[in-house]
C-alpha cells in the first residue's frame, strides 16, 4: 500500500548509506516503527544495546527497539508522534510524508518548532 508508512524502510543516514530497516505498523490508526536489521554490528558479537536511552529503554536491545510512536494521520502526513534516535537516546517530535508514489519516507525529527531539524529520506523495501 503505497498511500501509507506501513511496510518496511532502509533507513540512509546522512552520507546516504544504508544503515538498517525499521518496520512500521498500524494500530487503532497510529503508527508505530521498530528497528528490524542494523549495519553496525558490534565487534564483540554481543547484541547492540541503546546505553545511551533512558528509563525503561536504557540498555534494550536495538533490534526490535521501537522508536517510533503515535503518528496520526494530518492531512497529506503523519505527525504528532515521537521518534527515538538510539545513537544519542533522545526522543524527538517527528513528522513524515510519503514521497515518489510511496516509495520514500521523509521522516523529521526536531524539538520545538518542525522547521528546526533534521530529516532523514527512508527507502521502501520492496
Amino acid at each position: 500500500n503505497n498511500h501509507s508508512p506501513v511496510g518496511n524502510w532502509e533507513t540512509i543516514d546522512e552520507a546516504g548509506k544504508v544503515t538498517g530497516v525499521v518496520k512500521i505498523w498500524e494500530e487503532r490508526g497510529v503508527l508505530y516503527g521498530k528497528i528490524l536489521e542494523t549495519t553496525d554490528k558490534p565487534k564483540d558479537g554481543k547484541p547492540k544495546i541503546c546505553d545511551k536511552c533512558e528509563g525503561a529503554l536504557k540498555n534494550a536491545p536495538i533490534l526490535g527497539l521501537r522508536i517510533i510512536w503515535n503518528m496520526r494521520k494530518d492531512g497529506s502526513e503523519w505527525n504528532g508522534g515521537r521518534i527515538l534516535d538510539p545513537d544519542n537516546g533522545k526522543i524527538y517530535r517527528s513528522k513524515m510524508s510519503l514521497l515518489n508514489g510511496g516509495r520514500k519516507l521523509e521522516v523529521r525529527g526536531y524539538i520545538g518548532f518542525s522547521f528546526i531539524g533534521r530529516s532523514q529520506i527512508w527507502q521502501r523495501v520492496e
